[in-house]
């Protein structure tokens, strides 16, 4: 299967600092991708330097087949961005946000009508058309960025911490949104912090930390690799984590103990992982 999204030994340097260190991976057409790391891992600077936003100090970046540098105009043809700030404006209704930014893609009337209802009904927002976005709910002001990036039917769409302050409800509706555009076909690479929705989600993960992409694969390989089994010990204010190739080995070495006093032992799972890894939890 083709890359839908490539970068080869990429780099970022900020006044002398390396955020981004010599970072390879690619995305398989139709994949859905999560990008994990704590604050400051560069991958907001990765998705910058993805989204044209930001020029890479080194190292070369495909999307959709089209080089970054030497076409970045066919690289935004082909993506849809949505961002974790809500940057629709809420002085214009849900409808002229959608004009305005299917114009601006230079999409033709009746298509550019058409495309608006078309997604807007997608997203469940088709009869609040007319209704000023500034009194939308965040879950509806979210689902209208998703149903703009999809304006112009890009083939990869980046999601920046999509949920990020819903509550459970919307949180699971922007979910099944997202499941729904990838069983269709769509590629996505998603950044966020909740690790539910990564294991929920995403078919391969890549986990960053400073500026290198430091594990990639699945959820299976990852605890195959460090572990599926936890044996979790309370120690004064904290827990200490011991990883066994089996839940079965964690068990045996559980009952093995005779003072088994503030101990548990349950599956692994990519949080634990996640720490293991970094040393530390998102924040």
């Amino acid at each position: 299967m083709d890359a839908a999204v490539s970068l080869q030994n990429v780099s970022k340097l900020y006044q002398k600092n390396l955020v981004v260190n010599n970072l390879s991976f690619s995305i398989a057409s139709g994949e859905m991708f999560g990008l994990l790391g704590p604050n400051g891992a560069g991958k907001s600077t990765t998705i910058r330097m993805l989204t044209t936003l930001t020029k890479a100090s080194e190292g070369q970046i495909a999307i959709a087949g089209y080089d970054i540098r030497r076409q970045p105009l066919q690289v935004k043809q082909n993506i849809g961005v949505v961002l974790q700030q809500i940057s629709v404006d809420g002085d214009l209704s849900v409808w002229e946000n959608m004009e305005f930014h299917a114009r601006l893609h230079h999409i033709p009337n009746p298509q550019r009508q058409e495309r608006i209802t078309k997604w807007l009904e997608y997203v469940e927002l088709a009869n609040r058309r007319h209704d000023l976005v500034k009194t939308l709910s965040g879950g509806m002001k979210r689902r209208l960025q998703i149903a703009r990036a999809l304006l112009h039917e890009p083939k990869i769409l980046f999601l920046d911490e999509p949920t990020v302050g819903l509550d459970p409800q919307t949180r699971r509706r922007i979910w099944e949104i997202i499941r729904d555009l990838n069983r269709q076909g769509m590629t996505m690479l998603l950044t966020t912090h909740y690790m539910d929705e990564v294991e929920y989600l995403c078919d391969r993960i890549g986990i960053m930390d400073a500026g290198k992409l430091i594990e990639l694969g699945t959820l299976a390989e990852f605890r195959r690799q460090h572990g599926e089994g936890l044996l979790m010990k309370q120690a004064g204010d904290r827990w200490e984590y011991k990883f066994f190739p089996t839940l079965e080995a964690a068990n045996i070495y559980f009952d093995q103990q005779s003072d088994k006093t503030g101990m548990m032992v349950r599956p692994s799972n990519l949080e634990d992982i996640f720490v293991e890894l970094t040393g530390r939890q998102l924040d």
